[in-house]
């Protein structure tokens, strides 16, 4: 049998492809995805406290997620079953506004780590049995567009990775790029200027659409 390298996949590549069990029943992944967006991501284990307040989060955000057209799928090496049982518990929690808040994503079982090493998820320097948090955002095309990883102390900050989605969704549909602390609604930068012509043209004409910092620092205005 072929050993699946722990290894990271890179932003740009393929999306590594896996069947696998899930509390949703069995999936191919990404193929079961093609159209949407994904947001793969992985949690160093079960009735963990970290964990409970992500997984509760996650499940709560659901909603905001779908009308983005972003799917949730988690990860952790635990079994079905200690998934099907810590996913009851989260039910029965109260924590930060959060109550019966129920899991309705996709939760993969892997205690082989098949998975996890085919995307890197194993980190020797945080555990040798537990995923690290990491999230991939895959695009409709099972291409991977963001990665972010998280220590296994930290929780992640849902807003941001919502953010994350959003960006994306707003580069492709605009060919444009978000600039530090974008917000859906703020302005956007459009493609730098290509020639010295362009440049010179950009600097000297006045748009009510588009503004320039310099000539290779242009915005377009979206309010």
């Amino acid at each position: 049998m072929e050993e699946i390298r722990n290894a990271m996949p890179l932003i740009g590549e393929a999306a590594p492809s896996f069947t696998a069990v899930t509390t949703q029943g069995p999936i191919n992944f990404p193929e079961d995805y093609k159209g949407s967006w994904v947001i793969l991501f992985s949690h160093p284990a079960d009735f963990t406290p970290v964990c409970t307040t992500e997984f509760m989060t996650f499940a709560s955000m659901a909603d905001e997620f779908k009308s983005l057209n972003t799917e949730l799928v988690g990860l952790s090496v635990d079994s079905l079953y200690a998934h099907i049982a810590w996913l009851r518990k989260i039910q029965e929690i109260e924590w930060n506004g959060y109550k019966n808040v129920e899991v309705k994503f996709p939760l993969i079982e892997d205690i082989r780590m098949d998975v996890a090493k085919k995307y890197g998820m194993i980190q020797p320097g945080q555990s040798n049995t537990q995923a690290v948090r990491a999230v991939f955002v895959v695009d409709p095309k099972g291409i991977i567009r963001t990665i972010l990883y998280y220590p296994l102390s930290m929780g992640r900050n849902f807003d941001e990775i919502k953010r994350i989605i959003q960006a994306l969704q707003k580069a492709d549909a605009d060919s444009v790029a978000t600039p530090a602390d974008w917000r859906p609604g703020d302005d956007v930068i459009i493609p730098t200027a290509g020639s010295c012509g362009t440049a010179k043209e950009r600097m000297e004409t006045k748009s009510d659409d588009q503004y320039c910092l310099d000539w290779f620092m242009c915005f377009k205005r979206e309010k």
